[in-house]
């Protein structure tokens, strides 16, 4: 089973280690800068050996270089991560990758950006999804519509119950305060609020999140069709 570590990076972002025990392989997905990565590998004795990128945005591929030039990794991303850096396997949907002994199917989910891909590790029951799902939300729209990104919910939520979902950033708060307000009488929204304010106030992670989570909790995910996605995103954008 691949163990994976969190590391908190620039204001809200997290970049996933995920580490084999039996091999010491460890990739990187989504580093945003390098030296918190290097040192949080360096402090739990981790070799890293590959990074993974999900999108171009800088805040997800900006340490990849000099992660390269310190240990080597190969960087495997979709081909827009080359606006910011050289890619060495270029990846689109149906794509299988080798990630530290085990298998990843890329899944192609765009929306926030043209070329966003997920990697979807299906005996692990884990996908890496970047910035289209968050707990209890989703991505903004830059690079595409609500009907793609829509799609990209119902995908993701048709995964199985207990797949674990890893986002790329600490939005939930925010995300569940906005699904109470879009669902104000569902009460598992209502619990989760209660439980991530808790978790938040210990200084407290609140990824990975889940399937069965998000099918109960996520307004996005819940929305009847395209269009009343579209709703509740570009209330999304302006909701203080």
């Amino acid at each position: 089973m691949l163990e994976v570590l969190a590391v908190p990076v620039l204001t809200d972002n997290y970049v996933w280690l995920t580490h084999d025990p039996e091999s010491g392989e460890t990739a990187a997905v989504d580093p945003s800068v390098a030296a918190p990565v290097l040192d949080a590998a360096a402090a739990n004795g981790l070799r890293l050996t590959q990074v993974l990128n999900t999108h171009w945005h800088p805040d997800h591929t900006g340490g990849n270089e000099a992660i390269r030039a310190a240990t080597g990794s190969p960087i495997i991303a979709p081909a827009e991560a080359e606006r910011v850096s050289k890619v060495d396997r270029i990846v689109a949907e149906g794509d299988r990758v080798s990630v530290c002994g085990a298998e990843a199917v890329v899944w192609d989910i765009p929306a926030h950006t043209a070329g966003h891909v997920a990697y979807y590790f299906e005996k692990e029951r884990m996908i890496f999804v970047g910035d289209t799902m968050f707990a209890m939300g989703c991505g903004r729209l830059f690079e595409g519509t609500a009907e793609q990104m829509y799609a990209n919910m119902l995908r993701i939520a048709s995964l199985p119950d207990d797949v674990r979902i890893y986002c790329g950033h600490e939005y939930t708060l925010a995300n569940a305060r906005f699904a109470l307000h879009a669902e104000p009488v569902n009460e598992a929204v209502r619990e989760r609020l209660r439980h991530v304010e808790a978790l938040r106030n210990a200084g407290e992670i609140t990824l990975p999140t889940t399937v069965a989570e998000e099918r109960a909790t996520n307004p996005f995910v819940r929305a009847s069709d395209a269009q009343d996605f579209a709703r509740l995103r570009a209330e999304k954008d302006s909701f203080r």
